[in-house]
Parts: structure tokens; sequence; C-alpha cells
């Protein structure tokens, strides 16, 4: 069925700032999944998409073609995009990948983050907190992703970074607008805070299991539905 009765999102404009056009819009719309924002099954056409981020529908399109290709929508011929869904199984899947690979690659960062580097990455973290506080879920969305995969950057694995940028995006959290609701994201978003400070005091084993506890979380918590 259509979906055009979506609220706005105003996100993409100040993601724009930061991004080039697609890149923005790719970003907004792939956190937008993640989200739930825009929901699986339903089908939204790319000139609509683009009133609401003020944007043509060209950069919106392009894109959604990059979402096709990452498995997140499907195109519908002169109809516009149907966002896929993922099954509980699926999910356990990838939350399984991702304790295999996040918090062995954290611990072992650690050592090698230059104590100059942590105010840039308390500032990452300070997003996501600012972006719980307004309820903006595509913001938080994107900046947790920005803030963890610059976490796995200092690996100097290019490869487990795309791997595991590619996992986050797969991944659902329906269960986000209920703790926005609820005023329970904010204090979840804090977490990225007590990583920061267990790294910068060298205690490799501890964001170990902090990290594990945080991707507990997105199988957990933030992965419910209001409706379950």
């Amino acid at each position: 069925m259509a979906a055009d009765s979506i609220e706005p999102l105003p996100s993409v404009r100040r993601l724009a700032q930061r991004e080039n056009l697609r890149d923005s819009v790719a970003n907004a719309l792939r956190a937008a999944v993640i989200s739930g924002e825009l929901k699986p099954g339903e089908v939204y056409s790319a000139p609509t998409l683009g009133a609401r981020f003020g944007v043509s529908a060209t950069p919106v399109r392009e894109a959604m073609l990059d979402l096709v290709r990452e498995g997140l929508v499907i195109s519908l011929r002169n109809k516009g995009f149907r966002v896929t869904d993922v099954s509980d199984e699926d999910l356990d899947n990838l939350a399984a990948l991702r304790q295999l690979i996040e918090p062995p690659t954290i611990r072992d960062v650690v050592p090698v983050i230059p104590a100059q580097d942590y105010p840039r990455l308390r500032r990452l973290a300070e997003d996501i907190v600012v972006a719980a506080q307004a309820g903006d879920l595509i913001a938080y969305i994107e900046a947790d992703r920005v803030f963890h995969v610059t976490l796995l950057a200092y690996s100097g694995n290019q490869k487990l970074v795309d791997v595991v940028s590619d996992l986050r995006s797969q991944t659902r959290l329906l269960g986000l607008t209920p703790l926005v609701e609820s005023g329970r994201l904010v204090p979840s978003a804090t977490e990225h805070h007590e990583l920061l400070d267990l790294m910068e005091a060298g205690d490799g084993e501890g964001a170990e299991q902090l990290m594990r506890r945080h991707i507990g979380h997105v199988r957990g918590l933030w992965a419910r539905s209001q409706s379950n």
C-alpha cells in the first residue's frame, strides 16, 4: 500500500550541511528504514519523499537505488520503493555477527587511539545524546553510525569497517520510538560516553563488555516494536 502520509524528515537538511546531497539523503533514508519511520511493506515514491526532504526527486531516487543494492528496499516499476522486512532470525544472526566482530575490535583499538583524539570522539558521542534529547531518530541513528565506524576505523581494517557498516544497515530498531516517548532513549544514548570513559582510561576489557551489552540492546530493548 502507498505511504505518502508520513511526517516530514527534517534531519536531511542538517546532514546535507556536512555531506554531499546524495549521501546525506541516502544516510537519512537508511536511518529512517532502520528506525521504522519508513515502515516495512509500505511503498514510498521518490517525488513525495523529495518534497518532504526539501529536495528534488532525483537525489532521492538515486539514494533509493543505493538502498536497493543494500537490500533495504525493493524497486517497483512506476510505483516507487517498498521497504523490505527482516525476520527475527535474521536480526538474531546480524547481532551474533556483530558480537563476534565489534567488541574484540573495540578492545584492541583502545591502546592505539591518541589522547588528542578523544575530544573529537566526545563530540561525536554528544551528537548522539543531542539527537536523543530532540527525539530525532534519523539523526540519532546516523550519529550512532558515525561514532561506531569512527572507533572501528582505528583498527586500520577498512574491510572490517565496511562489513560492520553493512550489518548495521540491515538491523531494525523499531523499539526506538517507544523509548523516545518514554524518555528512556537519552539514558541509553549516554552509554556512548560511558564507553569512551572506559577507553580513555585504558580499560579495554571493560570497553569490550560494555560493547557486548550495547549490541545486546539492539536485539532487546531497542528492537521491540510498541505492539510487542
